[in-house]
């Protein structure tokens, strides 16, 4: 079977749903998408849209949770809802024979939620279980002290888990008042595999039960991210063997022009055992136990992050090195080698996150719920080949000259690294 084009339509109700075939082993994959994420928490109710999400696996209309697994898993199929910062997704993967009998289900999980409290009590405990494995982690608590360097209490300044404060207040009233708002956030149903004849007629009946007037995806507007006040080092003390290091910068989001070139870049400095960072710091001067460069999409300002790990005892070297390859990013124009190295990783990777009908779900909803168009990533593709070394260069200085940094480990690590921060003339402009 060959891939066959996306197929768009609107369901009763006004929900959008995106079809594709593709050559998988008569399985589907379905991603219901909904605007949101914990960029919209509300006030006090920081990690209210993870909760929620979980809780919409945990039983709707009359099926309660026990009821909804055995459907679920009796047909060998795996179910899975989260929060990130942007968006709400339920996702499914099944047998293409269950998918006419599980893809309206997650209609119904969405608007017919039985939100029962001893299912809030459980989903409520594992999450606040998670953030506290989440404390015992330098890395996670470097990320978390530069998330907030960089968004302060904007709406990305916390992890979709929430905070735990918040989420012990959190009651029933309120997720329900929230589950409501989903019927007018943003929404797209979308289905990639093998598609059974009768999917189209069931899901149109599914979409008559429970109907859905849903914002055009990607319409909605961009939330507002004000920036913090210019705290550029922040120090978490943590005895432990190594220091971790994290810099980085608020960047464009998804949609910018800019966000190509800086893909590029991210290809460059952290794709592979050939990128810049770990040949520079850890192959030729074994400075880094990992290191690598974070850029997730985003629709609104968009993280832009270096990230090494190092001895106590090597931390000022270490934090000297890193910042002399950002200042050398501002300054040195890539080599042509170097550049054609980058096209050919950012390429190879779009290639791969591809292959199966679930990347192929993944990738389209993402470009429906940011507004891209469907021809976004075969045009990033084209242009990636005509962006010059001077075009990056000029990108890199207009995004990234203020960068912030973030450190956790042993105080003895901490103050070697913050003296190298101190001094560096990238730090002193």
């Amino acid at each position: 079977m060959s891939m066959g084009p996306w197929h768009h339509q609107t369901l009763p109700g006004g929900l959008l749903l995106a079809q594709r075939q593709c050559p998988a082993p008569d399985l589907l994959a379905a991603r219901l998408w909904i605007a949101g994420g914990s960029s919209a928490d509300p006030a006090g109710q920081r990690g209210a849209h993870q909760l929620l999400a979980g809780l919409l696996t945990r039983g709707c209309g009359d099926l309660d949770a026990e009821a909804l697994a055995d459907l679920v898993e009796g047909r060998g199929a795996a179910l899975r809802c989260e929060a990130s910062e942007d968006h709400l997704v339920v996702n499914l993967k099944c047998a293409s024979s269950d998918g006419a009998r599980l893809i309206p289900l997650l209609l119904q999980m969405a608007l017919e939620p039985r939100l029962e409290p001893e299912q809030i009590a459980i989903e409520r405990q594992l999450n606040l279980q998670t953030l506290q494995r989440q404390r015992e982690d330098p890395f996670h608590l470097c990320h978390e002290a530069l998330r907030q360097q960089l968004y302060g209490h904007g709406p990305y300044g916390h992890d979709p888990l929430g905070v735990e404060s918040d989420l012990v207040a959190m009651e029933r009233d309120d997720l329900a008042l929230l589950q409501g708002q989903l019927r007018r956030s943003g929404a797209a149903l979308v289905i990639a595999g093998t598609l059974p004849a009768v999917l189209p007629e069931q899901l149109a009946v599914a979409a008559e039960r429970h109907r859905w007037n849903p914002a055009a995806p990607g319409l909605d507007p961009v939330l507002s991210h004000p920036e913090p006040d210019d705290k550029a080092l922040e120090l978490i003390d943590d005895d432990t063997g190594q220091v971790v290091l994290m810099l980085g910068c608020r960047v464009p989001p998804l949609s910018h022009p800019d966000s190509l070139p800086l893909r590029l870049l991210q290809a460059h400095l952290g794709l592979g055992m050939s990128s810049r960072l770990f040949v520079a710091l850890r192959e030729e001067r074994g400075l880094a136990y990992d290191v690598g460069v974070h850029m997730p999409a985003r629709r609104g300002p968009t993280p832009f992050i270096w990230h090494l790990s190092t001895s106590a005892e090597r931390a000022s070297e270490a934090c000297t090195a890193l910042l002399d390859e950002w200042q050398d990013l501002l300054q040195t124009p890539m080599t042509d080698a170097a550049l054609t190295l980058a096209v050919a990783k950012y390429r190879g990777q779009e290639a791969m996150g591809r292959q199966t009908c679930s990347q192929q779900a993944d990738r389209h909803a993402l470009l429906l719920s940011f507004g891209l168009g469907v021809d976004y990533i075969d045009t990033c593709l084209e242009r990636a080949g005509e962006i010059s070394a001077e075009a990056l260069l000029s990108v890199a200085r207009r995004c990234l000259l203020k960068p912030r940094l973030s450190l956790c480990g042993p105080r003895r690590g901490l103050e070697a690294a913050q003296r190298a921060w101190e001094r560096h003339p990238l730090r002193q402009g």
